[in-house]
């Protein structure tokens, strides 16, 4: 078995999130939640929010009462996120919704699992964006963890930059060099390097969070 993949993914404030609605709907932050999630797509959660923050506006009305803080319940049906996570069996590990955004933060036990997921929830909200992947064990601080998005590279350069690397291109000494390898992909030494660059100038825009 895999160690699994934690994915943070944005929305645009989906109003069929009903946690998402009440946010917009009352102004209040949303981050303190409880979330059961059944493989069947239905999903219970409980969240928490200031007393002092109004829920004039809302539908929902609060379970229990802290003092500072009260406890709501909601279900999630039909098209919404929590749901569609359930349905692929990925359970929420954070949850925030601010009025105009929504941010879940999950598990993927597998990367196809992980992939069919995120093809799903963009084909319902075009507005999923990933911010994250993480794969434990992780090493440093979370300043230093970074998303690097290979969907970046035309089909051309992901092939140059694979076939560099399984040849041994970036070892000492080298496996291969730049003329064995353009040979091997079929294309002059200078386009092979013309591809490399790119393909490593767009991934190291990750790397070091400048686009």
């Amino acid at each position: 078995m895999g160690s699994g993949i934690r994915a943070t993914v944005t929305f645009d404030s989906p109003a069929s999130c009903p946690v998402a609605g009440f946010s917009t709907a009352t102004g209040a932050a949303v981050d303190s939640i409880s979330t059961s999630v059944s493989p069947a797509g239905e999903a219970v959660t409980e969240f928490l929010v200031d007393a002092d923050e109004s829920a004039g506006d809302a539908d929902l009305e609060p379970i229990f009462s802290y003092g500072t803080a009260d406890v709501y319940r909601t279900e999630h049906a039909g098209n919404c996120p929590c749901t569609c996570l359930g349905g692929f069996d990925c359970p929420i590990h954070r949850y925030l919704a601010d009025g105009e955004e929504l941010t879940l933060v999950f598990h993927a036990a597998e990367f196809e699992t992980l992939q069919d997921a995120m093809a799903t929830l963009r084909e319902e909200f075009p507005s999923a964006d990933v911010q994250q992947l993480l794969q434990p064990p992780l090493s440093g601080s979370h300043e230093d963890r970074r998303f690097v998005n290979r969907g970046k590279l035309t089909d051309r350069q992901f092939e140059v930059l694979q076939t560099a690397y399984r040849r041994g291109y970036f070892e000492r000494p080298k496996g291969a060099n730049a003329t064995e390898l353009a040979e091997e992909l079929g294309i002059s030494q200078s386009t092979f390097t013309e591809h490399l660059v790119a393909a490593q100038r767009k991934l190291l825009g990750d790397v070091f969070d400048d686009g």
